[in-house]
């Protein structure tokens, strides 16, 4: 929860101060139903996330199944470019935010208020470096961060409220403010929710809560029941926090000092702590803020090493060595220093694209609940359904009013759909195939042939002509008879767009003539894989036959990649020449 908690929690450090310029005096009340949101619709749709997906895909993969196929992968690369957005985001603008809690505080010298990309830099570096240590190593520091910094909100919260209790006049001044504003309590909470998709921010946190979901201990049923109450606690101690911390800040503090250049400008909490507390107390307070914005980008480098490593190399869309840890965290750690020096390390800068990416995560996953629930004909699709129209007005809202963040988004977006069908393309002549297993009857069928022959065939309608003509087609261009054993191979593609697959290969006996049958994600790289086995178990270099297929290479080789077919002879053996570097050894590959 604490590893979760160091994005969601370290928000207190930002969010008063986000609240209160949005909404001015209604920044209670806006709280106030974003907190109802949080309980009400975020957590039972990432509650429902934790039950459906309890391998730490989350919504990605929900929708992945919705929608098989190239569609549904497609749609997984689309949201992972939103994913991106949001983590890599968290960890430059909570670095950033981190910097301007060091450059703000009043020890520092004012020398040091040009520095803001040199220490963000240093933060960012510093978190990599926690990182490629150990993950365990990173879930101690998360613990004592999340427990120091709750415990001094804590005491900052509770002297405001006391100062609060001890001059009553500060909530009547406050509700004689929101009457003059405001005219009527609807009116009120109309404004507060035009202005809700601004404190979004708030929300950050559920979809790295379901990303770390392998962390959480124990078998299916235990690890989602404690992702569950991870989810609902966090909640929960976060809602409480909030809504104080906006009530507090919004009557002792002068709107004024919220604006830009005003000492509570995103760190009012901290404001509160130097004004009731002492200098000594506000930087014991900045420093336990620095430290858990620092590493409030721990959950999101955790949630990335979590889900890329899970979709793109299974997809064959990014290469083997990003399924390891540190290289990947070396990526990240990268284009996070990238993102800081386009935004001159600038919190603001980054708070759209931040909203805009947290936003869109939880929309698809309100909408991967609200599928699932219909699909499977149960009564929460209703109110799911209800839960998914608030986030989708309060995406479209952030964009209308930032659309900086979707642009941004859309970069990370192309930037993963071109690299990614890059490196699909530059992988597909691998064997791509996991296991490959026999059963009786090819077995058999291998075992009494003296010499393995196998002829390609494209199955269409599988009758006796077919076969007939198939072996005549044999005879014209190879001079190979029935009576050398032939065996017709005939591989089917169910899903071209899957990477790589498990071969069951089933042999059968059809008008007299032997066939091994099986499905795969390719024909090409499974008939080298079955090649190879063959060769393998039984010591014999197998031939396999073809005829040259017509038309264009480019169009070929398209198919291929999308289709799994293609120009069939000429990529087998190149997959061949790939996986068996010694040409001896190679089977053998006839075209006529």
């Amino acid at each position: 929860m604490c590893l979760t908690g160091v994005d969601y929690f370290s928000t207190l450090g930002y969010q008063p101060g986000i609240a209160a310029l949005a909404a001015g005096t209604l920044s209670p009340i806006a709280t106030l139903l974003l907190v109802a949101l949080t309980l009400f619709g975020a957590l039972p749709t990432y509650r429902a996330v934790a039950k459906e997906s309890p391998n730490g895909l989350g919504s990605l993969s929900m929708l992945e199944s919705l929608l098989p196929g190239w569609r549904g992968k497609l749609l997984v690369l689309f949201l992972l470019g939103f994913v991106a957005t949001a983590f890599i985001v968290t960890i430059t603008l909570s670095a950033a935010d981190a910097t301007a809690h060091i450059l703000h505080n009043p020890f520092v010298p004012q020398a040091w208020g040009s520095w803001q990309v040199p220490v963000t830099l240093v933060l960012i570096a510093l978190l990599g470096t926690v990182f490629l240590m150990g993950f365990s190593e990173a879930i101690s520091i998360a613990v004592v961060l999340v427990v120091v910094y709750l415990l001094l909100n804590v005491v900052v919260l509770a002297v405001a409220v006391q100062h609060v209790v001890a001059d009553p006049s500060l909530i009547t001044d406050w509700r004689t403010a929101l009457t003059t504003e405001h005219s009527s309590p609807i009116a009120m909470i109309a404004v507060s929710l035009y202005v809700m998709p601004k404190l979004a921010l708030g929300l950050s946190g559920f979809e790295t809560g379901v990303a770390v979901m392998p962390l959480v201990r124990g078998e299916l049923a235990e690890r989602i029941k404690g992702a569950r109450k991870l989810l609902t606690t966090a909640a929960v101690i976060m809602s409480v926090f909030l809504i104080t911390s906006s009530f507090a800040t919004t009557l002792l503090i002068p709107p004024a000092e919220f604006a830009e250049g005003g000492k509570a400008n995103g760190r009012a909490l901290a404001y509160l702590a130097h004004g009731y507390l002492g200098d000594w107390f506000g930087t014991a307070y900045d420093v336990s803020t620095i430290a858990i914005l620092w590493f409030a980008g721990a959950s999101a480098l955790a949630g990335l090493l979590n889900i890329v490593p899970r979709y793109l190399p299974r997809y064959g869309m990014a290469p083997d060595w990003s399924r390891a840890a540190r290289p990947m965290v070396l990526v990240f750690t990268a284009v996070s220093f990238v993102i800081t020096f386009v935004f001159g390390a600038d919190v603001e800068s980054q708070g759209g694209a931040y909203a805009t990416g947290v936003l869109a995560l939880i929309l698809s996953a309100a909408v991967a609940v609200t599928l699932s629930a219909w699909k499977n004909g149960r009564k929460s699709a209703i109110p799911f359904g209800i839960v998914t129209l608030i986030f989708a007005y309060a995406t479209v809202a952030n964009i209308i009013e930032r659309p900086d963040g979707l642009v941004i988004a859309l970069f990370f977006v192309l930037a993963i759909v071109v690299t990614s069908l890059v490196s699909r393309a530059t992988r597909s002549t691998e064997l791509r195939v996991t296991d490959i297993t026999l059963n009786d009857e090819a077995r058999r069928y291998i075992n009494e042939a003296a010499e393995i022959h196998l002829i390609a065939n494209e199955p269409h309608a599988r009758d006796c002509k077919e076969y007939v003509d198939k072996a005549r087609e044999a005879w014209e261009r190879h001079r190979l008879r029935r009576a050398e054993g032939l065996i017709f191979l005939e591989v089917t593609v169910p899903d071209a767009s899957e990477f790589t697959s498990e071969l069951r290969v089933i042999g059968e006996e059809r008008y007299g003539f032997r066939i091994l049958r099986v499905e795969s994600a390719t024909i090409p790289n499974a008939i080298a894989a079955i090649l190879l086995q063959l060769r393998d178990e039984t010591g014999k270099l197998p031939n396999v036959y073809f005829h040259w297929a017509e038309g264009n290479p480019i169009g070929a080789l398209l198919r291929y990649l999308v289709f799994g077919g293609g120009d069939v002879p000429p990529l087998t053996r190149e997959v061949l020449r790939q996986a068996e570097p010694v040409a001896e050894r190679r089977p053998l590959v006839h075209v006529g």
